[in-house]
């Protein structure tokens, strides 16, 4: 099958790629020499990107065994590429071709065929779960790290799904995030539901939007509002946020012009249909030589998937997790022919592996030493649940 993917701003506004041109991608080592050449050979298209999680051993090496799974980064530029403003698709990019057109289409079809519900199963134990969170709390309260996002996978196995679209558009209905998407392969489908932006350049500007700080919708507007102002005061959940704003602002260092990173946003409170989410932003000047890959190399993986330090959030990360993170966690997007990008972070995201025949679901908190590790599960329900339910039901 061709290559598919949808950015869905879920504001009328989306931008879809088919097929394939001309793709980068690395499984185990980064050529990060080439990969700049690739995009420099390809300014005059948009091209569509994909990062794992496990990109980070490419930034941070270490002994690591054979990459079996997800990519740790694909880069393309598709044969068609079209955008949808206000519902109406148009073709933007490259060949003019009807069948890649219906392809494209059919993305924004909400009418798709009904799809057979998924068994979700978690892959630890909520005890094995809590036991991890009080040994992390253990970690923090010795000085080894400040804040660990913590993550667990749900998954289900001999899944038979020919097309990601019907879960997608379930996904989407329950969710209508602001960097939802959709991609199908060969070897991988994904259906993404991401409120959150890892970063995005402007012309000489990069911002970051870190979301740190989650509570529920309610069942009442009483009750909604009521959550609102409980996350908009927690200590627990600023204290969450501002360790990772300031993690964002030392990563932009790295890469900015001088006395040009500030923090434009400090813990705003933005409602989606599932729940609310504490975002702060961050924001600097580039400086006029920094690459694509540079501003790679300073930033991934976004600190809010990794905690404080960062390397040290890692390892602890790697050493407690019962799954390999891969797509979830990592980042998707675009870059513009003028150089310009958006990628998100790979959060509330449903990942097929065509070929083992399973389907996963990665969610993750911030655990710091102010953490409740019941609370901490109960928000993890929180994110997941209504994804969880809008699939198929969960064996909690």
């Amino acid at each position: 099958m061709k290559t598919r993917i949808a950015l869905n701003g879920n504001d009328g506004n989306w931008r879809i790629g088919v097929g394939e041109s001309a793709r980068f991608e690395c499984r185990n080592v980064v050529d990060w020499k080439a990969l700049e050449t690739f995009l420099q050979t390809h300014t005059d298209r948009t091209c569509l990107i994909l990062l794992s999680y496990e990109l980070r051993d490419a930034i941070y090496p270490k002994s690591r065994k054979e990459n079996q799974g997800f990519p740790l980064i694909s880069i393309w530029v598709p044969e068609s590429t079209y955008v949808v403003e206000d519902g109406v698709i148009r073709h933007s990019e490259g060949v003019i071709d009807s069948l890649n057109e219906a392809f494209a289409a059919d993305c924004l079809n909400e009418n798709q065929v009904a799809f057979e519900p998924i068994t979700w199963r978690p892959r630890q134990s909520k005890h094995d779960y809590l036991h991890q969170i009080n040994f992390l709390k253990d970690q923090i309260q010795q000085g080894n790290l400040y804040e660990i996002n913590y993550c667990q996978e749900f998954y289900a196995e001999e899944v038979q799904i020919h097309s990601i679209l019907p879960m997608y558009h379930a996904l989407n209905k329950v969710t209508k995030a602001p960097y939802s998407l959709l991609y199908e392969s060969e070897k991988w489908m994904i259906a993404g539901a991401s409120p959150e932006r890892f970063i995005a350049r402007t012309g000489n500007k990069l911002i970051s939007q870190p979301i740190k700080g989650t509570a529920p919708r309610g069942k009442t507007p009483e009750e909604d509002v009521r959550l609102k102002e409980q996350l908009a005061n927690s200590h627990k959940d600023r204290t969450e946020n501002v360790m990772i704003v300031d993690l964002v602002r030392n990563d932009l260092s790295r890469i900015a012009a001088k006395n040009s990173v500030q923090v434009d946003e400090l813990f705003g409170i933005y409602s989606f249909p599932t729940v609310h989410q504490l975002i702060s932003t961050v924001s600097c000047e580039l400086r006029d030589e920094v690459s694509f890959s540079d501003i790679l190399k300073a930033t991934f993986p976004m600190g809010s998937m990794t905690g404080a330090p960062k390397v040290a959030a890692m390892e602890l990360a790697e050493q407690t997790e019962r799954f390999t993170r891969g797509i979830y966690s990592g980042a998707a997007g675009y870059i513009a022919p003028n150089g310009d990008f958006d990628l998100n972070v790979m959060i509330r995201t449903l990942l097929v592996d065509r070929v083992s025949k399973t389907i996963s679901c990665g969610v993750g908190g911030a655990i710091t030493i102010f953490s409740d590790p019941e609370e901490e599960y109960q928000e993890c329900r929180a994110k997941v649940g209504k994804i969880l339910d809008a699939t198929g039901t969960c064996q909690w």
